[in-house]
């Protein structure tokens, strides 16, 4: 009877040690579209730099060219080789072994979004027209969650992110392409934006430009405090299909600058500090071999599956660069989520969603499960 009740009392205990030692409390999600991790890891490509992608070339070697991959990629993302590095987690190396990927076979962004956010590879999913997405996302089943009720929110640069995220069903709130954030309660600062993101240039039709997007959700983190932020920028890609390479290594440059400035409000703020995860991915990879196929990407272009993800947050060891000679895959995303904020969207969602990614766990135990 004695061992009988230790038991109980042991069962009992496990969720009070595990909310103990469970410090994330927010999560904040930044996909760069399309951005290689052919760059992230290796820097600027010389190959390209001095190719027809590439105009302003002295300019351009000046900028990011060093003879080392670690000092070449030092120079175009920072705050990747500076604070992640040192105190997060980055996977995808593939020259070391580590392997990230989508496991969508279409590669490119709407089936890509829909696996990160859905938990699987989704086939109707097969094109960027703005069809309503059918599945459930773990945003839209974190926002359900007690004390996360309208504390989740989307600010996106593409205008097919509501229908993405399927607003229609799922009531997030989602702000994506040139749309004002309309609430009575917005500071100055957000109804100045409103105002300002029509004056800017609009080079990409009905997509936002990365910096209103960034001020957006910034300013809305600031004010409205949200659980969960999610921020989408999308220039990398948009500049990699023009084949300016120029553009697309500046864009890169900006959004970790970005990322820096983000962490550093984060980590500052009461709200915030040492109880929030920030992870940090892509949609879909890109072309390499040959050269040309950089700008392009698709069930056609070879080795466009090829992705790659970083986080930091009080409950991800540093161990840097994962070694592990192992594959992750994005569709893992929606269940680590979960997972960080001490939910199970893979019992919920009603469909097919992958096992979450160990990056909770020591360093011997990281990237396990496709």
């Amino acid at each position: 009877m004695k061992k009988l009740s230790l038991l109980f009392l042991i069962l009992a205990t496990i969720p009070q040690l595990f909310a103990q030692s469970h410090k994330t409390q927010n999560v904040i999600i930044v996909t760069l579209d399309g951005f290689r991790w052919q760059e992230l890891y290796r820097g600027a490509d010389s190959a390209l730099i001095s190719s027809k992608y590439t105009d302003s070339k002295v300019e351009m070697w000046k900028k990011f060219w060093a003879e080392t991959g670690d000092e070449r990629r030092k120079l175009l993302m920072p705050f990747f080789w500076s604070t992640l590095l040192t105190e997060g987690q980055l996977y995808g190396d593939r020259d070391m072994g580590n392997c990230d990927e989508v496991a969508n076979k279409y590669h490119f962004s709407y089936p890509g979004y829909n696996e990160i956010f859905t938990g699987f590879p989704d086939d109707r999913m097969n094109s960027n027209n703005p069809v309503l997405n059918p599945n459930t996302n773990v945003l839209e089943y974190l926002n359900k969650q007690k004390g996360f009720e309208n504390k989740v929110a989307v600010f996106a640069s593409w205008e097919v992110f509501p229908a993405i995220f399927n607003v229609q069903r799922s009531g997030l709130k989602v702000n994506a392409g040139y749309v004002d954030f309309e609430d009575a309660k917005a500071s100055e600062r957000l109804k100045f934006l409103n105002e300002l993101q029509h004056k800017e240039p609009h080079y990409l039709g009905d997509t936002r430009i990365d910096c209103m997007t960034y001020e957006f959700g910034k300013e809305y983190l600031k004010q409205y405090k949200p659980r969960v932020l999610y921020l989408a920028f999308d220039e990398t890609d948009d500049m990699a299909h023009a084949g300016n390479y120029k553009m697309y290594l500046s864009q890169a440059h900006q959004e970790d600058a970005y990322l820096q400035e983000l962490w550093q409000y984060v980590q500052t703020d009461p709200v915030y500090k040492d109880k929030t995860t920030l992870i940090i991915t892509c949609d879909h990879g890109r072309g390499d071999v040959p050269l040309d196929n950089w700008r392009s990407h698709g069930s056609g272009i070879k080795n466009s599956e090829q992705t790659w993800f970083a986080v930091i947050g009080p409950d991800t060891p540093s161990d840097g660069i994962i070694k592990t000679q192992t594959i992750t895959y994005h569709k893992q995303l929606a269940q680590s989520i979960s997972k960080l904020l001490g939910f199970d969207f893979k019992a919920s969602a009603g469909h097919e969603v992958a096992s979450a990614i160990g990056i909770m766990m020591t360093k011997e135990k990281t990237g396990l499960s496709k």
